[in-house]
């Protein structure tokens, strides 16, 4: 997927903006895909100042919840409403909150009818360590998100489960 408008150097190009990134890159992956992000040099040979920033942005984000991304599957049901799904190496599965504009604090509750918990499974707030409580509910779970909780992600939130029922 081209960075901007254009697979090749416009002037002026439209940058898409970190928080489309990080959540076509979720949902890409998710999906079981990779991401192959495209960035037109100038004529100079350098990249558009708005293409370094965007790369800043997306390096910050995978600092903090790399894990849900990196050397991960997609795992059924793959997204549900504003939830994208991934799993790791050794079974945890990764939720992957897509954040709204202007959304700056996780909801406070958290539920998906497509995935459940396994008895005694932990989940955390990857980047705060914070475990939430969590319940099972008709075909799935409801987390609960303490009040106030920012993540230092920005965009998208993840929350890791430690195991899920299979």
């Amino acid at each position: 997927m081209p960075m901007a408008g254009s697979w090749s150097f416009v002037p002026d190009d439209s940058y898409k903006s970190p928080r489309v990134l990080i959540h076509m890159l979720a949902d890409v992956v998710a999906k079981g895909g990779n991401l192959l992000l495209n960035i037109g040099p100038g004529p100079d040979g350098l990249w558009h100042d708005a293409a370094y920033h965007r790369l800043e942005s997306l390096g910050a984000w995978m600092r903090v919840n790399g894990e849900a991304i990196y050397g991960t599957r997609a795992v059924a049901p793959y997204a549900e409403g504003k939830v994208r799904l991934t799993q790791g190496k050794t079974g945890a599965v990764y939720v992957i909150y897509l954040a709204d504009e202007g959304e700056t604090e996780l909801p406070a509750h958290l539920s998906m009818t497509g995935l459940q918990p396994a008895a005694g499974a932990t989940l955390t707030l990857l980047g705060t360590g914070q475990r939430l409580e969590w319940e099972s509910a008709e075909s799935g779970f409801v987390a609960r998100i303490p009040a106030g909780t920012r993540p230092p992600a920005e965009d998208a939130w993840v929350v890791r489960i430690s195991e899920v029922e299979k």
